[in-house]
């Protein structure tokens, strides 16, 4: 089987938006659920829907893939999660190096979903002395000093980061002096990498900030739509004058004293 050091993905030679990209895997789930149960042809408002995403961006995008459906019958299930997979290039062996083995990089070690993508977890990597040897999901931990040698003997162009964020910039560093060209950042910092070295960072806390803002403005809304239904039908009370001279009632004055 190729091994990822020596094959690369064709999306970007073939042109294919960025945007498109990052669709494909939504697809490939919901095509790999539906050949899982069996089913032989999709359409494409039905696929759109498993995937999340209207049916007009999907033949759109599959139009990309050089794939269009057949009138009447929709797209051929098993075809579509090879020609995806192939593009994505998941037809290859993607050896992956795992860095900082706390309790994410344990969770991403124990992972079960890497192998059936195409993604083989080579080596576990930590800088605590005390973790060397231990097994984590089957595999021993190494330490970082053995990190180039690891990358060199694997053919590893996939590095995982799970480390502290104050640890992530010189592990990357490390990780593209051996040779990696691909980078899942789950430190919670920006990296600054060399072109030619694609970053994908996930940051939890962010995703869940977003989900806050979403939440406070359908509290806020809901809140108005509230207000707005105790109010019909009543009439709102009129305005007190204003008032020309002091504040005998106590109120403040019409202008402020400087």
């Amino acid at each position: 089987m190729a091994t990822g050091r020596t094959h690369r993905p064709a999306t970007r030679s073939r042109g294919i938006p960025e945007a498109t990209v990052a669709r494909l895997p939504l697809y490939l789930r919901a095509l790999t659920a539906l050949s899982e149960r069996s089913v032989p042809t999709v359409s494409s408002e039905e696929l759109a829907a498993a995937a999340g995403v209207n049916s007009a961006k999907l033949r759109k995008d599959f139009s990309y893939l050089g794939s269009y459906g057949t009138r009447g019958v929709g797209y051929d299930v098993e075809y579509l999660v090879y020609q995806i997979s192939r593009e994505l290039g998941l037809t290859q062996d993607w050896p992956v190096v795992i860095v900082g083995i706390g309790n994410l990089g344990a969770a991403l070690a124990n992972y079960g979903g890497f192998a059936s993508r195409g993604f083989r977890v080579a080596a576990l990597i930590d800088a605590d002395p005390a973790m060397a040897g231990k097994p984590v999901a089957g595999i021993p931990v190494q330490h970082t000093d053995e990190l180039e040698k690891i990358i060199e003997e694997n053919g590893v162009s996939i590095g995982v980061i799970a480390t502290p964020a104050g640890a992530a910039q010189q592990v990357s560093e490390r990780l593209i002096a051996a040779g990696v060209t691909s980078i899942l950042n789950f430190a919670p910092t920006v990296l600054s990498v060399p072109d030619g070295v694609d970053v994908r960072k996930v940051d939890l806390s962010i995703e869940l900030q977003i989900l806050a803002f979403h939440e406070q403005r359908k509290a806020g809304e809901e809140a108005a739509t509230g207000a707005v239904a105790q109010g019909v039908g009543r009439t709102a009370p009129a305005a007190p004058a204003a008032r020309r001279d002091g504040n005998p009632d106590g109120d403040l004055p019409a202008v402020m004293p400087a």
